[in-house]
């Protein structure tokens, strides 16, 4: 494990007030506190994390992620919180404003979105060991997917044709013949300053794979995906 007191890493937890799935998902109770302050303690618990910041629009989640100890130094923009709103300018409003308002220019960022609230601590140090490794631009957290898309099919006039096409199915009748595919967990995201504010790379480039299990890669949505955290959660801390 790689020695990175000597850069200065900066969590932004991107926590917007509308929610379409989740009526206020982000401070939705979950196991006994809201959503977001899963994340933060976890934040906060991470040793290679020197602070920790939430981007929202909203007072409610201000409020509640000062009582937990994150910063709330701004409110973002509203044109920054609507729904199609991508991630990159989040990013670069949270890292500029930083820099004009307190002179303070993180080398890291790390991206640690509320709905992940499994992710641990070894998993936010372990993603961004990987950034120093590799010194890739990027560093995204994965799962091995759950359901393979050599088993997934399109439907035209209620036949079935394989989704992926020119590969012959046969071969992977079993599931230990199936090739490894991992999808994006949303759990954490790490980059260099500059691959944000100069490169200006949106999970593009040079990216790595920091990989989790499926256990810890749950990604709240839904109601559903709620109820199920609550059941896994509870288990786990009774």
């Amino acid at each position: 494990m790689l020695n990175n007191d000597k850069k200065n890493v900066m969590a932004v937890i991107p926590a917007r007030g509308g929610s379409k799935g989740i009526f206020k998902k982000n401070i939705k109770y979950l196991a006994g506190k809201p959503l977001i302050v899963w994340t933060i303690e976890m934040s906060l618990k991470t040793p290679c994390i020197d602070r920790v910041i939430v981007s929202t629009d909203s007072e409610d989640i201000t409020d509640v992620a000062r009582d937990f100890g994150a910063e709330v130094p701004f409110l973002r923009p509203p044109e920054l919180a609507q729904d199609d709103t991508p991630d990159l300018p989040v990013y670069q409003h949270a890292l500029a404003w930083m820099e004009e308002s307190e002179n303070y220019c993180p080398d890291i960022v790390v991206w640690l979105r509320p709905t992940a609230p499994l992710r641990t601590s070894e998993d936010i140090k372990g993603a961004v060991n990987k950034l120093l490794e590799t010194n890739a631009d990027w560093v995204r957290s994965v799962c091995l997917v759950e359901h393979h898309p050599y088993w997934m099919y399109r439907m035209e006039n209620e036949r079935l044709d394989s989704f992926v096409r020119g590969v012959d199915i046969r071969k992977y009748y079993q599931r230990h013949l199936l090739p490894p595919v991992y999808r994006i967990n949303g759990a954490v995201d790490v980059a260099w300053r500059k691959t944000v504010m100069e490169k200006e790379l949106s999970y593009s480039g040079d990216v790595c794979a920091y990989v989790m299990p499926v256990e810890r890669s749950i990604d709240i949505d839904t109601v559903q995906d709620l109820a199920f955290t609550e059941f896994l959660l509870k288990g786990k801390y009774k």
